[in-house]
C-alpha cells in the first residue's frame, strides 16, 4: 500500500475480505522463512506479544492468524494510524528510542528519509532474510536497503498505475465507455485534459472528472525519468522540467474547472465516491478495495484503464523492523510471513495490494483475476502489465515531505487562496526549507 498526497495525508482503511484461499496458506508463505525449530522436551515457550504499526487496514489480520498455528505462543496487536500520523510518530519514536512496534510499515513516500538512518533499525540480513532479494522486483528491493547495505525492510506491494472510471457517467456524458476504447482516449495527459472538457460540456451538473489534483500531479511526476530528487540526493524541484510541466498541467486541469476541489482521503471525498461526484480517479491497485468499500453502490459501473502517459507507480510499502524491538527474531519471522508470496498473493485477492513479487505476475490465478465490482475487469492482467512496465525513479531522504509542498501549492491554487504564481513561488521556498 502507499502514497503522499495533497494538502491531507492519506488513512488507508481498506475493508478486510477474507479470501478463501488465506485457508491454503502455508506456515512459512511461498517466499517466508521458516519457522524456529521446537525443541524436542522443551517446556512451552514464552508468552509473546508483537505489535504492529500501520496506516490503515492492509488485509494481515487473516494472516496472523496462520502465523500464530506455527507460532502459538505469540499474540500480536495491531496498530492503524493516518499516514501522515503514522509516519511522523514513527520518526519521534526512532529518535526517543522508545514507542516503536516490533513492526512498522513504511510507504514508498517516506522509506528513503528511514532507510538513511539503518542504525535505527534491525538489519533483516542477521535473521537470515537477504534470502528474498531473489523474490523482489530489483528496484522494490533496493528501496529497501540501507546505504551502509543493511536490509531495513522487505516490501509488501507496489502501485502500478491505472485510471478507474464511472462507465456510467461517462455514458451520460455520450464518452466510450469500454475499456479499451476509453483508454485510447487519453495516451498522453494533454489528451486526458481534452477528455475531461467533452465531459465537462455534457455531464450532469455538480459531476466533475476527477477528484482534485494532488493524485494526478504524483503520478505525473512518478513517471518521469528524475522526479523531485536526483541520483545524488539534491532536490531538483526548481531546475526539473518535468515537475514544472506536472505542475502546469495540473493548473490546467484546475482552471478548465475538471476537478471537483475534493481532497483525497478526507470525508468528503468518501461521500464523493457514495454520490458518483466524479468519473475518473487515478488508480494503483490498492485504490480499488478502497473505491469498492466507499462506493458500495456503483458495483459495476466502475472500470478500469490504462493511465495517460503509459505506467508510472503510486504507492507501495515495506516492512521493518525497529531496533528499539524487545523481540526482533520473532518480529523478523512475522515480517519474512507477510511478505511471502502465498501471502502477497493473498492480500490481492482479498484487499487488491498488489504483489512485489514479479514470480507471481504469470501465475493463473493472479493473470485470470477479475472483479465483478469493476465491470469484471480483468485486474490481475492490468496491474501485472503495470508493474511490468514500471520505470523506478531515484527517492530522495526527504520525499515525502517535497510532495507535500507539492501538493499543498496545488491546494492553494484550487481553493482560491493564491494564483498559480504566487503557489509556484512558495512551493519552492518550502522545499528550500526542508532539511
Amino acid at each position: 500500500m502507499g502514497i503522499p498526497r495533497t494538502g491531507r495525508r492519506i488513512t488507508r482503511l481498506f475493508a478486510p475480505m477474507v479470501a478463501a484461499t488465506l485457508l491454503t496458506l502455508t506456515a512459512c508463505g511461498g517466499g517466508g522463512g521458516s519457522s524456529p525449530a521446537s525443541g524436542d522436551s522443551a517446556a512451552p515457550a514464552e508468552k509473546i506479544k508483537l505489535t504492529v504499526g500501520l496506516f490503515g487496514d492492509f488485509g494481515f489480520k487473516p494472516l496472523y492468524e496462520e502465523f500464530r498455528k506455527t507460532h502459538p505462543n505469540i499474540e500480536i496487536e495491531e496498530r492503524q494510524a493516518a499516514y501522515a500520523d503514522h509516519h511522523t510518530n514513527l520518526a519521534a519514536h526512532l529518535a526517543t528510542g522508545a514507542g516503536a512496534a516490533d513492526v512498522e510499515g513504511i510507504e514508498v513516500g517516506f522509506i528513503s528519509q528511514f532507510t538513511a538512518q539503518p542504525d535505527r533499525f534491525q538489519d533483516l540480513r542477521q535473521y537470515g532474510l537477504d534470502k528474498r532479494q531473489g523474490d523482489y522486483l530489483d528496484w522494490k528491493w533496493q528501496q529497501g536497503v540501507g546505504a551502509n547495505g543493511a536490509v531495513v525492510g522487505l516490501g509488501t506491494d507496489v502501485g502500478g498505475l491505472a485510471m478507474c472510471y464511472r462507465t456510467d457517467l461517462f455514458k451520460k456524458a455520450g464518452l466510450p465507455t469500454k475499456r479499451d476504447e476509453v483508454s485510447a482516449l487519453w495516451p498522453t495527459w494533454d489528451q486526458y485534459i481534452e477528455t475531461g472538457k467533452k465531459f465537462g460540456a455534457a455531464a450532469d451538473k455538480g459531476t466533475k472528472f476527477f477528484d482534485s489534483p494532488g493524485e494526478i500531479i504524483r503520478a505525473m511526476i512518478a513517471q518521469a525519468p528524475v522526479g523531485v530528487y536526483d541520483a545524488q540526493d539534491n532536490v531538483v524541484v526548481a531546475s526539473n522540467p518535468d515537475v514544472k510541466k506536472a505542475w502546469d498541467l495540473s493548473v490546467q486541469m484546475i482552471k478548465d474547472d475538471l476537478s471537483a476541489k475534493i481532497g483525497a482521503w478526507t470525508p468528503e471525498w468518501n461521500t464523493g465516491f457514495a454520490k458518483g461526484s466524479f468519473a475518473t480517479i487515478i488508480c494503483p491497485a490498492w485504490m480499488t478495495a478502497y473505491i469498492q468499500d466507499q462506493a458500495k453502490n456503483a458495483a459495476g459501473k466502475w472500470d478500469i484503464a490504462t493511465v495517460p502517459g503509459g505506467a508510472g507507480n503510486a504507492g507501495g510499502t515495506h516492512l521493518t523492523v525497529p531496533k528499539q524491538s524487545k523481540h526482533p527474531k520473532e518480529a523478523a519471522e512475522l515480517v519474512d510471513f507477510l511478505t511471502s508470496a502465498d501471502s502477497q498473493a493473498t492480500v490481492f485477492k482479498a484487499i487488491g495490494n498488489f504483489p512485489s513479487i514479479p514470480a507471481l505476475y504469470d501465475q493463473p490465478d493472479i493473470q485470470n483475476f477479475t472483479k465483478d465490482f469493476f465491470n469484471g475487469a480483468p485486474v490481475g492482467k492490468i496491474y501485472s502489465d503495470a508493474a511490468k512496465n514500471l520505470k523506478p525513479q531515484h527517492l530522495g531522504p526527504k520525499e515525502g515531505d517535497v510532495r507535500t509542498a507539492i501538493g499543498n501549492g496545488l491546494g492553494r491554487v484550487e481553493q482560491g487562496q493564491q494564483t498559480p504564481e504566487q503557489a509556484w513561488a512558495q512551493v519552492l521556498k518550502d522545499v528550500e526549507n526542508i532539511k
